[in-house]
């Protein structure tokens, strides 16, 4: 038996032990999502078991240094370990910005000490990151951002605004871009800060989406503080001091990998099949009864098994040190796209029911509501547009992109 037959065996031998049965349930819709904190409440006791048995293997976060709080795993490794997962239809233990967002940002730019300090919490759970990125007038041209940052003697005074900041209001810590040097070019003089919330000087609003769902936030800055340091070498900017656009071009990939990453993982707990053949029905050979939309439904599959290959690949390459680069952008476009496809389609085979918005049938509309939210995918993270724009300029090289 090769090594990474031995790990399959081991891993499925370890997950069909320690993987509650609760957890089972191949995701269980956006609702049942562990997102960890100081405020999170566990849904169950099993939620809660399953987080700490995943983090105490350090698989929370496979790829991780396990002096990080990681797993150690080779990227074949963590490859056979989410195929197992799929293969018990487990839950993820854990969903967090600081896992997508800036815990890779910190393993590339952070020092032994920022690692050492931040990185095992977020592998276990135990605090919440929100994204401070956007602002009213700085969106796709984010480098405008006006968010000041000034010297005061042993800590930074910020004030400014951020919006589309999601779950703001449930986050413990936030990473900010702002602006500490407002004479350079816009380019220059940002830099990448960690911001605690528990403070006055920090606020946050909802804002509803369409879906009657509040996951984004306006957030203000009015005269909040962050010390120079946490601690004896742990500083609160990440990178240098008016270098933090080289940090936030390497997280945006990525986010964009990230938000475009939910393209290749279906929708959890039930596929546009499987809902259509509850309303419509199967044909005497076990087929969906509508053609039309069978082979819509067929076309997707395909295309996202595709997606899935493609993703792989290109994250072989980042570990070759050819890394992603505009390529993120791609993925962030045909994996949003993608999304949305298959909740139309869900939202085809669920008929009119589908449509349903309140009540216990359908738990007060959670798929139409799943189906709205979708809408935001080609706008967060980047639009569409222009996603399209650095894929015609880096990617393709077309003359006047």
């Amino acid at each position: 038996m090769s090594d990474l037959e031995a790990f399959r065996a081991e891993t499925r031998a370890w997950l069909e032990e320690n993987c509650p049965k609760e957890m089972r349930d191949g995701g269980g819709g956006e609702g049942a999502i562990c997102w960890g904190g100081r405020k999170w409440t566990f849904e169950s006791e099993a939620q809660k078991v399953w987080l700490e048995r995943m983090a105490g293997k350090g698989w929370t976060v496979p790829a991780w240094p396990k002096e990080y709080g990681g797993g150690g795993l080779s990227k074949e490794e963590v490859k056979i370990l989410k195929a197992e997962m799929r293969a018990i239809r487990a839950r993820s233990p854990l969903e967090s910005f600081g896992i997508w967002m800036l815990g890779p940002a910190l393993l590339q730019f952070g020092t032994h000490e920022q690692k050492a300090h931040f990185l095992p919490p977020i592998a276990r759970g135990e605090i919440r990151w929100a994204q401070g990125y956007s602002e009213p007038n700085s969106g796709s041209d984010l480098a405008s951002l006006q968010t000041k940052c000034e010297d005061a003697g042993d800590h930074w005074r910020i004030n400014g605004q951020k919006v589309w900041t999601s779950y703001a209001d449930e986050a413990d810590w936030i990473f900010v871009l702002v602006r500490t040097d407002p004479s350079a070019p816009k380019h220059n003089g940002i830099s990448f800060i960690l911001v605690d919330m528990d403070q006055k000087g920090v606020s946050t609003k909802p804002i509803k989406l369409i879906s009657g769902a509040s996951p984004f936030c306006e957030t203000f800055f009015d005269d909040a503080t962050t010390p120079k340091e946490f601690a004896p070498g742990v500083s609160s900017i990440v990178g240098e001091i008016n270098r933090g656009w080289d940090v936030a071009k390497y997280l945006l990939t990525h986010e964009r990998e990230m938000i475009g990453g939910g393209g290749s993982l279906g929708m959890g707990a039930r596929s546009p099949g499987e809902i259509a053949a509850e309303k419509i029905g199967l044909d005497d050979a076990g087929r969906l009864d509508d053609p039309i939309l069978r082979g819509k439904i067929a076309q997707t599959e395909i295309d996202g098994w595709a997606f899935l290959l493609t993703m792989e690949r290109m994250k072989d390459e980042a570990k070759a040190g050819k890394g992603v680069g505009a390529k993120s952008s791609m993925l962030k476009y045909y994996g949003t796209e993608l999304n949305k496809r298959r909740f139309e389609l869900a939202m085809d085979g669920g008929g009119s029911d589908a449509l349903e918005w309140e009540g216990a049938r359908s738990n007060d509309g959670q798929l139409a509501r799943r189906w709205l939210r979708t809408k935001a995918n080609s706008i967060e993270g980047g639009t569409s547009e222009v996603m399209l724009n650095i894929m015609a300029k880096r990617i393709l090289d077309l003359p006047g992109a």
